[in-house]
């Protein structure tokens, strides 16, 4: 198509370019392969003219775009919310990875968690970037239309925290110096008693969504320090990206996001970290890509090519010296629209935090210490916090919801086909460590980082029962719904 209007004699070298470049696209190899294999200059080849150049490489791009629109082209629409856990998609459209896999993926930004809920069930999105408990939920239906659902891949570990105004912060800090200081909720409880007396209203938290990570571990932390969030505190939902604008009217007294809205809040004068998702239980699972069974079962290959893009953008935003980029993608408007200064403080780490192999100790982990392996202790410990609060019926089996819808054996097919080393176990004991560990496995040890909670108990998926029954503080028969259902 392109090759009979070259001239050879007029532009040296070019025509012989042309012709690779055609076969090699009709042979399917990737635009990015391409790239490097026209632009390097072997031994003896003559180099294209500055004006043969140009049109090589508009003949290029004219190459990129049609393999982009071949009917053979998977073309997939993926949802995300404005958080920095959205990274990997951010990242594996930006640098090509979906491409590199075969991929045509348009990304949709969505206002909410419902909303992304609710296109992925009907099949407006192929697949999403989603809360990780919320697939299992959706699943037993208990948030919108009764659906299976399938996780093959773990987004992050860490990045939420608990913000609150600076007048509450003021409250903690007189009513307990020392539980304010150590990020204990044995300020808030200290807080509540003070209103109890005075006659004043409980304290307002905002959480994103009712069956997410950021209620989990409210609700863990609170009850931890000997708060009662179903009957103490009330615990309403707000979008993400509104999260500062309800603290600064004061419509809320705190929140608990993922970040950077946190780190906005703070950022702007309004808010102070009280603690951090990292305190409540370290390296915490916060989201994970999903998609319906349904859709699984029907396009396994693709699947299968999208957790191959996406572990790749994880392992690349897990290099230090790819933070900075990804910090700039991230701000963009049609990304998060945040300030780069907040994003970079959880990717990159304010001055004087602690760091991990050049990397912030409490923010965001995407790859590392197998990161992206969907544990089903994970999924069984969102399901006990279900469980613990009245949530979730008795009758459902949590071992068997949590092996329906958390696939390891999704992962570790794509990841081992990358070279990448994955654990071949599919749950461990949560809570055991407090620093990074080695996990003895028959594939090879398995670097894993503290999986400590904050107040020190230890969760195992085998016996749900016996942890339930060591809570100190579970829902009540006389327990009221704090929190509007999604």
């Amino acid at each position: 198509m392109l090759a009979p209007r070259i001239r050879p004699r007029r532009i040296p070298g070019l025509a012989r370019e042309l012709r690779i470049v055609l076969a090699k696209t009709g042979n399917g190899v990737r635009p990015t392969i391409l790239r490097r294999s026209i632009t390097g200059r072997r031994s003896g080849q003559r180099r294209p003219s500055r004006c043969g150049f140009r049109i090589l490489s508009g003949a290029f791009s004219f190459l990129e775009r049609a393999m982009t629109d071949r009917p053979d082209c998977d073309r997939l629409t993926l949802g995300f919310v404005p958080l920095a856990d959205c990274a990997p998609l951010i990242v594996a459209e930006r640098k090509g990875f979906f491409r590199e896999e075969g991929l045509a993926v348009r990304l949709s930004r969505e206002s909410s968690w419902a909303s992304l809920r609710d296109k992925l069930v009907c099949g407006i999105l192929d697949g999403a970037h989603m809360l990780a408990p919320l697939p299992l939920a959706i699943t037993l239906g208990l948030s919108g239309p009764k659906t299976p659902m399938v996780v093959g891949l773990s987004l992050n570990l860490n990045g939420n925290a608990v913000t609150v105004s600076r007048a509450l912060a003021a409250e903690m800090a007189a009513a307990d110096p020392e539980g304010a200081a150590a990020g204990s909720a044995t300020a808030v409880a200290a807080v509540v008693a003070a209103r109890r007396r005075a006659g004043a209203p409980p304290p307002v938290f905002a959480i994103v969504f009712p069956v997410s990570s950021h209620h989990d571990q409210l609700r863990y932390w609170l009850a931890a320090g000997g708060v009662d969030p179903q009957r103490d505190v009330r615990i309403v939902v707000v979008p993400p990206p509104q999260m500062v604008a309800h603290l600064s009217a004061g419509r809320v007294d705190g929140f608990c996001v993922g970040a950077p809205w946190g780190d906005v809040a703070v950022d702007q004068g309004v808010g102070v970290t009280a603690t951090t998702g990292w305190r409540i239980w370290n390296n915490a699972p916060e989201k994970v890509f999903a998609v319906t069974h349904t859709w699984a079962e029907a396009r396994p290959e693709t699947h299968h090519a999208v957790l191959r893009a996406l572990i790749r953008a994880a392992a690349w935003l897990d290099r230090p010296k790819h933070r900075a980029e990804a910090v700039a993608m991230l701000a963009a408007p049609e990304v998060l629209n945040a300030p780069a200064a907040s994003i970079a403080a959880s990717l990159v780490g304010r001055p004087g935090d602690t760091l991990i192999d050049g990397l912030p100790a409490q923010g965001p982990v995407y790859h590392r210490r197998a990161a992206g392996l969907p544990w089903r202790s994970h999924a069984a410990w969102f399901l006990a916090q279900l469980r613990r609060w009245g949530e979730l019926p008795d009758g459902v089996d949590i071992a068997a919801a949590a092996a329906a819808v958390y696939r390891p054996d999704l992962y570790r097919a794509a990841a081992w086909d990358l070279g990448y080393p994955a654990p071949t176990t599919d749950a461990k004991q949560e809570g055991d460590h407090d620093t990074a560990w080695v996990l003895a496995d028959p594939a090879g040890d398995i670097a894993l980082g503290a999986d400590r909670f904050c107040d020190g108990r230890a969760f195992d998926p085998a016996d749900i029962d016996t942890y339930l029954a060591g809570l100190g503080v579970t829902a009540g028969p006389d327990a009221t719904a704090a929190t509007q259902r999604g």
